[in-house]
């Protein structure tokens, strides 16, 4: 059977970010945490070996697989920012347009940097996320 590999963990995230080779992108971080942090209402744990995660869901597929996953999350990657919303959200679209400099992927978001995007946009993407997710697994 599949065996989950990005599961919550004790890893210490502010470890994590000190090993950041990057200085600017250690920065931009800590920018990030706060701003998950203070949007969401959740404390940054650690997904995995590299992703900081903010409160979670479960979900459950017509297939039978089945898991735990952040509501919302990041990871200061060597190339890029990936940014984590949630899968599936027909809305994300709308707000990206005013976001700023990103391109996208299957299910992130990636920039190069804070400045590069409206952090006003961040928040309206993590909360809309947030939302989205509460909306279809409400039974966490």
């Amino acid at each position: 059977m599949y065996e989950l590999k990005t599961k919550e963990n004790d890893r210490d995230v502010i470890e994590f970010i000190e090993n950041v080779e990057a200085p600017k992108k250690r920065e931009d971080a800590y920018k990030l945490i706060d701003i998950f942090s203070e949007t969401t209402g959740f404390q940054a744990k650690m997904w995995g070996t590299s992703i900081i995660g903010f409160g979670y869901y479960h979900y459950k597929y017509e297939s039978g697989h089945e898991g735990d996953a952040p509501l919302v999350g990041f990871s200061p990657r060597k190339a890029k920012i990936s940014l984590y919303f949630a899968p599936g959200d027909p809305h994300r679209e709308d707000l990206l347009k005013d976001f700023g400099k990103h391109t996208t992927g299957k299910g992130c978001v990636y920039i190069n940097k804070i400045a590069d995007i409206d952090v006003e946009v961040l928040k309206e993407l993590i909360k809309q996320s947030v939302t989205f997710l509460n909306n279809i697994y409400p039974n966490r």
